[in-house]
């Protein structure tokens, strides 16, 4: 069976709804037929990128916040790069706490890339453009009246209209940037606050990138891929960031490429990637690359849409975007959207939050300093 064609009375991945070139109203549709399976849904859904994109502007935009006991399990895991919940009611006080900070936000949905069936189990993720105003007390102190962009990535496990399982990484360092706030402080009280609840940095060694004098295992993980092109995909990743064969990048990018990262950079050309790819690694210089879930949908504008979630764990030793080496761990979880046509990244889009970093470096601080 092709990799993107559902079971028999199923719908094939391509009848589901996709998010480029249509607006929120086609997205949302009040007077389409189920085109997908969904048994234990709610009626108005009429597949999965309906349901994800939908339930979140009820929530979110339309302030439904209610819609969380009927959408969420009663013990999910959710996590952010700095914790978890696991608990239904803690997502509601969190999702109301940064309303009351960010009244007028608008989550804005940019593409979803998903994969499964009503009876497995849905994965999707959802990557937002949210932007609005700081107008109001809350988490980050007294309002800055200026407006923000910024992306978030939710990935989602979901059956039976609930989500069960949540990955969120948003980029709270651009959002902090262009409030005009000190993001030191702000990390340092995270650190505190994490410090304070016992939490610290867990300095076990090392990460099995090298497994002692051995060099870098020659082939990665191909496990968690589906098809060949997700293979395709996690053998490049493997050989830029665990082998340190940059390289690569000039081999797999378009010389057009388009690259959307973290702090709303826009970037554009191979040399650009090469550049915050180098940045990062060169925060992190002993870092491991691991990638823990893979998922892709053919895009209608040609080629396909590819999703890789993955952590990146290393130490402080290098420069590069968080300034003089520490020497502290940092375990960093990102999300990376990729859009492949003719074997070539044409565009990409990756989140992962620098204040995380930051915080992690604060609290790591904090358990060497002395008491």
């Amino acid at each position: 069976m092709p990799d993107h064609e559902s079971p028999a009375g199923r719908a094939p991945a391509q009848d589901v709804l996709q998010v480029e070139r249509r607006d929120f109203t086609d997205l949302v549709p009040t007077d389409r037929p189920r085109a997908q399976s969904l048994r234990g849904f709610d009626p108005i859904y009429t597949d999965i990128v309906d349901y994800i994109i939908r339930c979140t502007h009820r929530i979110w935009d339309e302030r439904d916040i209610g819609l969380i006991y009927t959408h969420y399990t009663h013990n999910p895991d959710v996590y952010y790069n700095l914790g978890s919940i696991h608990d239904r009611e803690a997502i509601v006080r969190d999702t109301i706490q940064r309303l009351v900070s960010f009244p007028e936000r608008r989550g804005l949905a940019t593409q979803v890339i998903w994969r499964g069936n009503d009876t497995d189990g849905f994965y999707t993720s959802h990557l937002v453009t949210g932007a609005g105003r700081h107008t109001q007390h809350g988490h980050l102190g007294a309002p800055t009246g200026r407006p923000f962009t910024s992306r978030t990535i939710a990935d989602c496990m979901i059956l039976n209209n609930r989500i069960y399982r949540e990955w969120i990484v948003s980029d709270t360092m651009a959002q902090i940037r262009q409030l005009g706030l000190d993001p030191n402080p702000i990390a340092e009280k995270m650190a505190r606050d994490m410090h304070a609840r016992g939490h610290a940095t867990l300095d076990i060694g090392e990460n099995r990138r090298l497994l002692g004098q051995y060099p870098p295992e020659s082939e990665p993980d191909l496990t968690i891929a589906h098809t060949d092109h997700e293979a395709e995909i996690l053998r490049w990743l493997h050989e830029a960031y665990n082998k340190r064969m940059l390289g690569v990048i000039a081999k797999v990018y378009a010389p057009t490429v388009m690259y959307h990262g973290p702090n709303m950079r826009e970037l554009y050309g191979q040399a650009a990637v090469l550049a915050q790819t180098l940045k990062l690694i060169g925060t992190l210089p002993d870092c491991a690359f691991l990638p823990q879930h893979i998922c892709s949908v053919p895009c209608e504008e040609g080629g396909e849409k590819i999703a890789v979630r993955w952590v990146l764990e290393g130490h402080h030793l290098g420069w590069g975007l968080l300034g003089e080496p520490t020497g502290h761990r940092v375990l960093l979880m990102g999300v990376s959207h990729y859009h492949v046509v003719n074997g070539r990244v044409v565009e990409q889009w990756e989140v992962y939050d620098e204040m995380a970093m930051l915080a992690q470096l604060k609290l790591g601080a904090l358990g060497t300093s002395p008491t």
